[in-house]
């Protein structure tokens, strides 16, 4: 889709709104899923065009296809974002999908681990037959655990951006905001022995010269899928079976924090979101800890019942 309305607005994510190439590589994605749903569909039309029919037949497609509905609102945010940026540059006089509405169901809370789960992920990490990687592993999965940080962050940090005397990371976020967040000690000494045994020789015998904490086992930069694919390797060899994702981490740094008392707006600035409503989502605790705290602060949950 070589659109020149398209590329004027990838420049200006890029640009103006500073999001970086994976953000604005997805944002191209969504758009050329609808021209192409319409040159299939009747055919393609110039954006000005594109009224709100062809929205709803779209929309139609895609919960026919079973998306999700997180995948179905951001291919909306996308187009939302596309038509703004067209109306204020007079290239279109209205946006099509200002009115539509995601159907509404219950929403689903975010998946997160318990601690006994989390113990046997760094079990199973730690139990990579590659000596050397498995050190790799190791701090993988204390970093992103114990700091919260999304994939790309987490792929993105840099030697430089940690602190190892103050134990502070310096996260560089979407829009590129910064925030400082605090590691603990657990991941201090992952990470010094992943330097030491793994990063170091890795780097020195491919040759790489790059500042990016996390390595493949050719030295280079690892990606978000190569991310994943590591945290699939250590389910494997857990005695967990459950499914994980990155983000699964991120769900779980922020209900243990919760769980454990910590303040919302602390959460809010540890995870880098920039509205609250954003963090009240992990507001939600477990059974179990809800259960054990009305047991032991409502005064009718354990006295015996007198006529």
């Amino acid at each position: 889709m070589q659109d020149q309305a398209v590329q004027e607005f990838m420049t200006y994510l890029r640009g103006e709104r500073q999001y970086s190439a994976e953000t604005v590589k997805a944002y191209r994605e969504d758009l050329t899923e609808f021209w192409q749903f319409l040159a299939a569909n009747g055919g393609t039309k110039p954006w000005d065009q594109v009224d709100q029919l062809d929205v709803e037949v779209y929309l139609s497609h895609l919960y026919d296809h079973h998306y999700a509905r997180t995948s179905i609102a951001r291919k909306l945010s996308t187009m939302r974002s596309f038509y703004s940026f067209l109306m204020s540059n007079q290239l279109a006089k209205d946006d099509p999908f200002a009115y539509v509405q995601l159907k509404k169901h219950q929403d689903h809370l975010p998946r997160f681990f318990y601690e006994r789960e989390m113990t046997a992920l760094f079990t199973a990490a730690a139990a990579n037959p590659d000596s050397q990687l498995a050190t790799r592993d190791s701090a993988l999965l204390e970093v992103l655990y114990g700091t919260g940080m999304r994939v790309s962050e987490c792929v993105n940090l840099t030697l430089t951006a940690i602190d190892f005397d103050n134990r502070l990371m310096l996260i560089t976020g979407k829009g590129n905001k910064q925030r400082y967040v605090p590691f603990g000690h657990y991941a201090l000494d992952a990470l010094t022995q992943y330097l030491q045994v793994a990063r170091t020789p890795l780097m020195a015998a491919h040759d790489e010269h790059h500042d990016f904490v996390f390595v493949n086992h050719r030295g280079h930069q690892l990606t978000p899928a190569g991310v994943t694919y590591l945290l699939n390797q250590i389910i494997q060899r857990s005695s967990l079976t459950t499914e994980i994702h990155p983000h699964m981490l991120r769900h779980t740094f922020a209900t243990h924090l919760l769980n454990r008392g910590a303040d919302l707006r602390s959460v809010q600035e540890l995870l880098g979101h920039s509205s609250l409503a954003t963090t009240q989502i992990y507001t939600h605790v477990t059974r179990e800890h809800l259960q054990r705290d009305y047991r032991q602060f409502f005064p009718r949950a354990t006295e015996e019942h007198h006529d």
